[in-house]
């Protein structure tokens, strides 16, 4: 299986422990390609300036760098207006930012959070302490067999007393698509307001938030082709425009008195401090270098990168898989499965002496290992540069694991 985008990746030529490198982790990060690379290269050699703060020319490109990169953005998730869109450092500071400007002064006692028991830590944490401060409820939303949420699940799990929904597109353990757009209708059905987190989902799959209607989305770069250090919030200009800002300080000001502030329009008035340049002009070629690739190509490589994998997996007898399984159009290329006798760490660090990476551990979502009944798994993930010859290594790797530690033949 030839790949059209491998020798873009110049890291994917890179050997370690004197093997080719075999990137099997991309749910965590994704690799850069040299489009990026260049971009961010060329906006530290020739425009690195403080923006909005200098009326000469180099502070003025520096502007026009960072607000393109936010224009671009907007376009590419269907926003409404750049204004919708607030640069943070991750996903992780994003959802933050929501539950403490958003969430807290709108919840009351009684009220109901809903969330999936698939959620990332990111996505968990930050709605359980605005529970306990605001005398809120979780409620969470559980997944069969499959990792999938049953439909009366959304329909019980959401009621008259749901202020906010909050949930991943992708689970970045299962690789499961959740029903996005039917929770997004259920949920303003009863008036509350839905959170999507698309960091797992939209490096792989297009996103359209004013055909969700969804009232915020977030997401990081890093996963997506873009430097670590710069996240997305999306928000519904309305609900931004009535939300306070979640950090203050310098460039989210309007006027400054001795005892007062008021603060700057959208989007500034939620990004405090200097921002990261040199990481949304990373942001906007990656966007156009998935945008040249096409979602379509995207998903027909992970597809049959997906099945093929799953296949190869199912035929060794110690390995348990979870999840969806193949052929479905259910999931991405987020793979989790562990082998019989052999911790999850053990195994990454035996593929990890053949130059293959691969994540092991809880994957920042202890409930729903705890509601799989697994300490941990071992995880594979899929992007557009991987191959079959990955897959192939990375089998004839862990058909050796057993081996290695006495256990099998």
């Amino acid at each position: 299986m030839s790949n059209p985008f491998r020798n873009d990746f110049p890291l994917l030529n890179s050997t370690f422990h004197d093997k080719p490198l075999v990137y099997l982790d991309n749910a965590a990060t994704s690799q850069k390609p040299e489009s990026v690379i260049k971009a961010m290269e060329n906006y530290y050699r020739n425009q690195n300036a403080n923006p909005y703060r200098g009326l000469y020319q180099l502070s003025v490109e520096a502007t026009d760098a960072y607000e393109e990169a936010r224009n671009i953005t907007a376009e590419f998730i269907h926003a409404e207006s750049p204004r919708e869109i607030i640069f943070t450092r991750n996903t992780t500071e994003a959802l933050n930012l929501i539950a403490y400007s958003y969430g807290r002064p709108v919840l009351k006692a009684g009220d109901e959070i809903v969330l999936s028991i698939s959620e990332h830590h990111s996505n968990i944490i930050p709605w359980q302490q605005a529970a306990k401060e605001k005398g809120a409820v979780l409620s969470y939303i559980y997944l069969d067999k499959n990792g999938n949420i049953p439909e009366e699940e959304i329909e019980n799990k959401i009621t008259e007393h749901t202020k906010i929904v909050t949930i991943a597109h992708v689970s970045n353990v299962l690789g499961t698509i959740q029903p996005i757009e039917k929770m997004i209708q259920k949920a303003h059905s009863v008036g509350a307001v839905v959170i999507v987190d698309a960091a797992q989902g939209i490096p792989h799959y297009p996103v359209d938030v004013k055909k969700w209607d969804v009232d915020f989305l977030v997401f990081s770069g890093h996963k997506m082709l873009a430097p670590m250090g710069i996240g997305v919030l999306y928000g519904k200009e309305a609900l931004l425009n009535n939300m306070p800002p979640f950090f203050t300080g310098g460039e989210m000001i309007e006027y400054v008195y001795e005892q007062e502030a008021t603060f700057a329009p959208l989007p500034n008035k939620f990004e405090a401090g200097t921002p990261n340049v040199g990481g949304a002009v990373g942001l906007a070629e990656a966007i156009k270098y998935i945008n040249q690739a096409g979602y379509d190509n995207i998903q027909k490589i992970e597809e049959e990168l997906t099945d093929y994998a799953l296949k190869e997996l199912a035929e060794i007898p110690e390995v348990t898989l979870y999840g969806e399984t193949i052929g479905s159009k259910n999931r991405c290329g987020v793979i989790s499965f562990n082998v019989e006798g052999v911790h999850p760490h053990d195994t990454a660090s035996i593929l990890d002496a053949d130059g293959i990476a691969i994540r092991a551990g809880h994957h920042c979502a202890q409930p729903l290992m705890k509601y799989m009944d697994v300490p941990a798994t071992c995880r594979i993930s899929l992007y557009l540069y991987n191959t079959k010859e990955d897959i192939d290594i990375f089998i004839r790797s862990l058909k050796k694991v057993r081996r290695w530690l006495g256990d099998g033949n």
